[in-house]
This record gives structure tokens, sequence and C-alpha cells, in this order.
């Protein structure tokens, strides 16, 4: 009987574990490899250089910039998000009648593909011509219109690209707290009432955020992951036919000319990777440490 078990076991998961084998891992250890040699234009060098990919993507002022475009997304995306999606979770956690419409209404826009939307914001929202919604509507008020994506000073862009992620992402968020508000003893609220407690923000600080603190945990660290792996809206957004422009390249934007650009540097391009999911994974365990995920007397 056990060993019945275990065939048919390995016949439902062994199709997916061969394919997360062959498309995950071996790419990922042979982009390791190619990290420790000079490989351009190839995905089979022969000369080895050791930490010199390392070295030069480290002392690349290019690379570093991307760096701090990140934390710069990360500074904007994060914050919003988070409150946005709360906001939303607490308001659709009141409704009494049509919650189910509400919650997929807001969760609707996690379902559309990022470059679908970001095709939609740069040609239909923040256009750069007067016909685009953003400037229909500082037409109305006698304003001149705004090269949104083109515009440095100031940097009209980041509103285009954190606007757009944020309607993407704040409904799927936005589902995680309305999570963490159905796990609340309702009595606990009923026991802040008779003591005398506001309702509102008072019992919103001293009640609902400190039973959210596991799930807030988890949305921080998962708002910041998906913060390193931007790309799509920074891409599809900022670049056309004449490139991408030298402003605003998140990490993966500027691996991705590395590797696939004129030069082809396969070699430097993996060192950088290897170099962003080190720093991924450094983050998301010192986060979990610092905020205590995982803890047997975490609240929540």
């Amino acid at each position: 009987m056990s060993r019945r078990r275990t065939l048919w076991f390995w016949i439902f998961v062994g199709p997916f574990a061969a394919g997360l084998a062959l498309f995950t891992y071996v790419p990922l250890l042979w982009s390791v490899g190619l990290s420790f040699f000079d490989a351009h234009n190839t995905v089979t060098p022969t000369h080895f250089v050791g930490v010199d990919n390392y070295t030069a993507m480290l002392s690349d002022d290019a690379f570093l910039a991307s760096l701090r475009t990140f934390l710069l997304f990360t500074a904007f995306i994060v914050p919003a998000t988070y409150v946005l999606a709360l906001a939303l979770a607490l308001m659709v956690n009141r409704v009494r009648r049509a919650r189910a419409f509400f919650r997929s209404v807001f969760f609707l826009p996690a379902a559309c593909s990022y470059v679908v939307a970001a095709l939609i914001w740069k040609m239909s929202i923040f256009n750069g011509v007067r016909f685009g919604l953003a400037n229909a509507v500082l037409d109305f008020f006698g304003a001149d219109p705004v090269a949104w994506l083109s515009t440095t000073d100031p940097p009209w862009y980041w509103l285009v690209i954190v606007t757009v992620r944020l309607w993407l992402q704040a409904g799927f968020y936005m589902i995680l707290f309305l999570a963490g508000l159905q796990r609340i003893n309702p009595v606990l609220y009923e026991a802040a009432a008779v003591d005398g407690a506001r309702p509102g923000w008072q019992v919103l600080r001293h009640i609902t955020l400190p039973q959210l603190r596991a799930t807030s945990v988890a949305v921080v660290l998962l708002l910041v992951i998906n913060a390193f792996q931007a790309f799509d809206e920074f891409y599809n957004l900022l670049s056309d036919a004449r490139g991408y422009p030298p402003y605003a390249r998140p990490p993966l934007v500027y691996l991705y000319y590395t590797a696939l650009g004129q030069g082809q540097n396969l070699g430097l391009g993996s060192a950088g990777a290897v170099i962003l999911a080190l720093i991924i994974a450094v983050v998301t365990v010192g986060q979990a440490r610092w905020f205590g995920l995982g803890r047997r007397n975490s609240d929540g």
C-alpha cells in the first residue's frame, strides 16, 4: 500500500518537479557558473575569471545607480501600497451588503498583465500629448500639458510608475489584510467599547494593527521582494524606439541590457543577478528576524 501511494505521488508530482528543475534550478545554477567566466555571446565559456565579474559589477556606477533607483522605488511603493491595501480592506470589511462584489472589483486589477497596464498608462492616461487623460484634465483647469515620461525636473515619470504598480497590486494585498481582519476576535472590539475606547483611530491603533502584525510583516516582505523584481512597468513605460533612457533604470532593466544588449556579456550579467539575489535574500531574512516572523509568541 505504501509503495502504491509513493508511485501515485511521483506520477502526479514528478512532471511538475521535473519542469521546476529543468526550467528553474538548472538555469539558476548555470547562471551562477557563468558569473565566474568571461562569457561574451556564449553560454558555454571556457575562460575562467574568478570573481572579476563581481568586482566589476560592484564598481560599476550604472549598476550602483540601478540599486539606488530600486531604493527610491521601494520608498514610494511599499508604504503607498500598504496604506491603500489596508484602507481598502478596512472599508470592504465594514460593508454589510455586496461585500463579495467590492472584493472582486478591487482585486480584479491583480489579474491584469503588467505589460498591458503599462501600455494603458503610457498611451491613454499619461500620454505626453494633450490628448492623454491626465493632460486633458490639466487642460480643463487651464494648465499646460506635461511630458510625463520624459520630464526629469521634476521627475514626473515616478508618478506614472508608482500609480500603475499601485493599481495592479493593491487589490492583492487587500485580500491578505481582509483574511487577517476576519481572524480578529470580535470580543476584542466589544471589550474595547466597554472600556470606553473611541471607534476609529484609537481602536485601529491599539487593537486592529497589533492583531494584524503577522499579516503586516508578510505584506511588507512581499512588497520589498516584488519591488526588487520590478521590470515590466519600467521597461514598457520608459523605453521606445530609441532605447531606454539613462534615468530610472532598476536592477533588472540594467542587467537585461548588460546580458542581452549589444555586448551580450552574460558573465557580467550573471554576476549582477547573483548579487541581486543575495541582496534580496539578506533583506528578506533581515526583515523577518527584525519583525520576529515565525516566533511562537508572535502576535496575530
